[in-house]
C-alpha cells in the first residue's frame, strides 16, 4: 500500500495550520510551522497566486484526508458511505471518521498522534471489550469499551500520552487511566470534534 514517507512537518505548513501530525513535537516551539507558517520549497515565501473555488475546494479535502492519514480511495469510500446515511453528508463524513479505530486511540490519549495510534493497533496492542483488534480504519459502535492488552501496560508510549490527557476532554469518549481504558459513549456531534475544516467544501468537490 502506498505510504507518504517524507516529512510530516512539510504537510501542516502546506496547509498552515497545525494538523497534528508528529504528536508531542506538535504543541512545543519546536513546530516548523511556528517559524514557518508557509508553503514548502524555494517559492513558498512568495508565492501569492489566487486561488480559484476548486484549489480552495481540493486543499480543503486535502487538510481532513492528511489529518486523518488516509488516501484518495478510502477518503472517497467514506464520502460514499455518509452520502448513503441519513443527515448532511459532511457532518456525516466526519462522524465517520471520528469512529475510526486508531483515531478513537488517539482521541482517548494511548497515543500522541493517530500515526503512533495505527501502529498501536496494527500490532496487535488494542483490545475492544477484551478481545483484539488489529484493523486501524474498524469503526467503533457506541458502547464498545477499548483497552491496552495487558503484555503493553508498560509501554513508555503510551503512558508519556497519557500525561496530556484531562478528564472529560472530549463528552463521547470516558477514559479510565488507572485500567488504560476508554468507553466510546456516544456518536459525537459535529459542533464537539475540534476539526478546524469546512468538510461542506469536500461534498462540493466531490458533487460536481
Amino acid at each position: 500500500m502506498a505510504r507518504y514517507t517524507d516529512s510530516v512537518c512539510k504537510l501542516c505548513r502546506r496547509e498552515r495550520q497545525k494538523l497534528f501530525l508528529k504528536g508531542q513535537k506538535c504543541y512545543t516551539d519546536k513546530c516548523p510551522i511556528e517559524k514557518r507558517n508557509y508553503p514548502p520549497g524555494q517559492h513558498g515565501v512568495s508565492r501569492r497566486t489566487k486561488i480559484s473555488e476548486y484549489g480552495v475546494q481540493l486543499r480543503e479535502k486535502q487538510k481532513i484526508k492528511r489529518i486523518y492519514g488516509l488516501l484518495e480511495v478510502q477518503f472517497r469510500n467514506y464520502f460514499e458511505k455518509a452520502v448513503k446515511q441519513k443527515g448532511k453528508t459532511g457532518e456525516n463524513l466526519v462522524k465517520l471518521l471520528e469512529r475510526r479505530l486508531d483515531n478513537v486511540v488517539y482521541r482517548i490519549g494511548f497515543a500522541s498522534s493517530r500515526k503512533q495510534a495505527r501502529q498501536l493497533v496494527k500490532h496487535g496492542h488494542i483490545l475492544i471489550n477484551s478481545k483484539p483488534v488489529d484493523i486501524p480504519s474498524y469503526l467503533v459502535k457506541v458502547g464498545d469499551q477499548i483497552q491496552i492488552r495487558d503484555k503493553s501496560k508498560k509501554l513508555d508510549a503510551i503512558h508519556n500520552s497519557l500525561k496530556r490527557v484531562k478528564d472529560n476532554t472530549y463528552n463521547w469518549i470516558t477514559v479510565d487511566k488507572a485500567t488504560l481504558s476508554g468507553t466510546f459513549v456516544q456518536i459525537p456531534e459535529r459542533s464537539d470534534i475540534p476539526l478546524e475544516a469546512n468538510e461542506q467544501l469536500v461534498v462540493e468537490l466531490y458533487s460536481k
